[in-house]
């Protein structure tokens, strides 16, 4: 596997473009379109949050169908959520402008949103951006980009990523964009995600895959602990990549995995590390927990508590926060066998041995604690159970953009 220059516009057959269509901006996109004329076996995962958008409603609906896809259209001004039938309704309007102006069916067209909950869609400013995109569309590595920056919204950088690999001899791309940096949590973090590939698989196996690794990527990261109504992430494989069809779990599925794994995890770390106001990538990983369970649980409280993202953006060696967060998790362990640890590329320190904590230098922990990546290294020595988890400080600016977030 290799990754290589290029988003949701490297693997074959796949077109993007973007426009300022003025949803909620002036003066930026705010419209994004990936398009595949060849259909695609399409698998999603979805928000857990009980109150889902219009648009994660249609798209659910799509992905359980079994039907392919052809496009998919975002808007990052307005989330499109609590906006009853005429929400709905916009979602409709999107696909039947997609329909018209790219001649596939309009059920074969995916819709996301993002932005304020509450506010109804512009209809009109929809459509007349779809035919905008629809003749701009450009199989070129800027489209991608540009495709990435539209779906923003609060996050100061794009996130997008490709890789390469080989099934069968045949040559196969996995790209994908995504965007996020408030209300994340688990399960699903909030996000948006959109991932294309030119690989030939069946669905259940596709769906199988992207279910499994979304376990231990994008559902180990936390900004805020506030968990989206519009999380959305979409795989679509347009199989032109030419290989012979996975359609069991082989040594070739097992390789796809694995690339979609990466593709996941970096994307998931990105929109962890710009987080809304975030000054750093906080991680915690553990190791040798009696269960996988038990180690996702533990690394997801660490990073998770506020408290423990304020020691990390105050660079407080106070190793008490971690093991409180721990302690509350729910997870049943003896803090006798625990040892912690900090780390970064300023060096490794531990803090508690054995349930002792132990005498350390300050100045060495607060360089390790002042790098823009941070590690809580902890090892529970009860099985081997391992997981990592992503999130970010807490930071005054945080508090800022959130009170303003509507204005």
């Amino acid at each position: 596997m290799e990754i290589i220059k290029g988003g949701v516009t490297a693997a074959e057959g796949f077109t993007a473009a973007s426009c300022a269509a003025g949803i909620k901006y002036e003066g930026r996109t705010d419209m994004a379109m990936v398009f595949s004329k060849t259909p695609c076996v399409t698998a999603g995962t979805f928000t857990s949050n009980v109150v889902k958008a219009a648009c994660v409603q249609w798209d659910k609906k799509i992905v359980d169908s079994g039907k392919p896809l052809h496009a998919v259209v975002i808007n990052s001004g307005i989330a499109n959520a609590c906006t009853g039938q005429e929400g709905m309704d916009a979602c409709i309007a999107t696909a039947n402008a997609v329909e018209r102006a790219l001649l596939v069916p309009y059920d074969t067209v995916a819709v996301a949103s993002t932005g304020v909950i509450g506010m109804q869609l512009p209809v009109d400013k929809l459509t007349a951006g779809v035919k905008t995109m629809a003749g701009k569309l450009d199989g070129g590595y800027e489209a991608g980009t540009d495709a990435s920056k539209a779906i923003m919204t609060t996050d100061t950088v794009n996130k997008e990523i490709a890789v390469s690999f080989k099934i069968g001899g045949k040559k196969v791309i996995l790209g994908g964009m995504s965007k996020g940096s408030g209300m994340i949590h688990p399960n699903m973090c909030t996000m948006l995600g959109f991932l294309t590939t030119d690989l030939s698989i069946d669905k259940q196996l596709m769906q199988k895959a992207l279910s499994e690794v979304v376990t231990d990527t994008f559902n180990m990261i936390s900004v805020d602990g506030d968990t989206s109504t519009n999380d959305t992430l979409l795989l679509m494989a347009n199989g032109l990549a030419g290989n012979e069809t996975i359609k069991e779990e082989n040594e070739d599925y097992n390789t796809f995995r694995e690339a979609l794994f990466e593709v996941c995890r970096t994307l998931a770390m990105k929109m962890a590390k710009d987080g809304e106001g975030a000054s750093k990538l906080f991680t915690a990983h553990v190791v040798n927990a009696k269960t996988k369970e038990d180690a996702r649980i533990l690394a997801r409280s660490v990073i998770s508590s506020n408290l423990s993202k304020a020691a990390v953006f105050g660079c407080d060696a106070n190793f008490g926060r971690f093991l409180c967060a721990m302690g509350y998790s729910g997870v049943d362990f003896n803090q006798e066998d625990v040892e912690l640890f900090f780390e970064s590329a300023a060096g490794r320190l531990q803090v508690f041995n054995y349930g002792i904590p132990l005498d350390f230098d300050e100045e060495e922990a607060l360089k390790i604690l002042k790098e823009d990546e941070v590690t809580i290294f902890i090892d529970m020595h009860e099985g081997s159970g391992e997981a990592t988890a992503w999130g970010c400080d807490l930071t005054y600016d945080y508090v800022k953009i959130n009170a303003d977030y509507r204005s």
